[in-house]
């Protein structure tokens, strides 16, 4: 009886090897081998998995890469480098990507009161379903931080009732943006320092009754931006930010602070001696901040100048520099 047991237990041994041996070869038969490029592009990754680019984390967005369902400058963490080192790998040419950081087009918060004592689900889309919003104003950001919890590299904060992004840490993944169901947050390149923080496409009356900081549609800004890249579009100014000079005339202009200037430091115009008195300075500025007689050496009030420097485009004698910064150049 022993010798058939033992027999049985050979034979399930011998079987189970056979199984084994044909399940290998038939891996290796069978077996899709793998691009060894999406390793190396996995490896040059930012490795934040923030799945800003549409794909699952790092490896799956280097898989879809390798593919051809992604372009290389979809990383947005990664930004330019990044782009270049996949590109190199794939073969592809030296890609150019401007860097984008993400803004929420609303300044209210606290500023607007409250439309309802809101007690329900305490998220941003939850109050949005239910009452489209706890505030005033129905186009203004909620304040219970959807986009904050969302954003993987905590960039955002809730400040005063409205969220806040902090460009320093802001990769312009993007995430922000899919979890706003105001979609008040854009993605907008990060050397544009002027942007309008306001989303309200309600007439200005109306906009002015609820909210001291939102867009009434009054056109000052379209009407002294010198390179005519604003418009209003259903009461509300767009800028072009392709076009946009950052001078930050809109915003020092705008009656309500909606325009906001997020340059840290503003430069200002400064008079040289080969001034002589022809008062084109005195016309283009828009702020009365140069003096001086005719015929007579003119000066900056440094305290009306804002650094646009409209004055030392006009300057025929090259006597107006802008000292502390680029100008009203883009900043790289």
């Amino acid at each position: 009886m022993s010798g058939v047991v033992l027999y049985s237990v050979i034979s399930l041994t011998t079987l189970g090897a056979l199984f084994g041996l044909g399940l290998a070869l038939a891996a290796r038969k069978f077996a899709v081998e793998r691009d060894e490029r999406i390793d190396r592009i996995d490896a040059v990754l930012p490795g934040v998995n923030c799945g800003g680019c549409g794909f699952a984390g790092c490896l799956g967005f280097a898989r879809a890469l390798v593919e051809g369902k992604a372009e290389p400058v979809d990383c947005a963490p990664g930004g330019a480098e990044t782009a270049n080192a996949v590109a190199e790998i794939l073969g592809l040419e030296k890609v150019t990507k401007v860097p984008v950081v993400a803004m929420v087009g609303c300044r209210g918060g606290d500023r607007v009161e409250l439309k309802l004592d809101y007690d329900g689900v305490r998220t941003c889309a939850a109050a949005a379903l239910l009452c489209d919003n706890v505030r005033a104003c129905s186009y203004g950001c909620i304040g219970l931080a959807d986009c904050a919890e969302i954003c993987p590299f905590d960039a955002i904060e809730i400040a005063e009732g409205c969220a806040v992004v902090d460009d320093s840490r802001c990769t312009g993944c993007g995430k922000c943006v899919g979890a706003c169901p105001k979609q008040i947050i854009y993605l907008v390149p990060r050397p544009k320092k002027v942007r309008v923080a306001c989303g309200s496409l309600d007439k200005g009356k109306s906009v002015k009754s609820i909210c001291e900081v939102g867009c009434i549609g009054c056109g000052i800004c379209v009407k002294n931006c010198p390179v005519k890249c604003i418009e209003l579009k259903n009461n509300l100014a767009i800028i072009d930010h392709e076009a946009c000079i950052n001078c930050g005339i809109c915003a020092a202009k705008c009656p309500t602070n909606s325009i906001v200037d997020r340059v840290s430091v503003r430069p200002r115009a400064v008079i040289g001696p080969s001034c002589t008195g022809c008062g084109d300075c005195v016309k283009v500025c828009l702020f009365k901040a140069i003096e001086g007689e005719p015929g007579g050496k003119h000066a900056v009030v440094h305290e009306k100048c804002i650094g646009c420097g409209l004055c030392r485009d006009v300057c025929k004698e090259g006597a107006v520099t802008i000292a502390g910064a680029l100008g009203h150049l883009p900043e790289e």
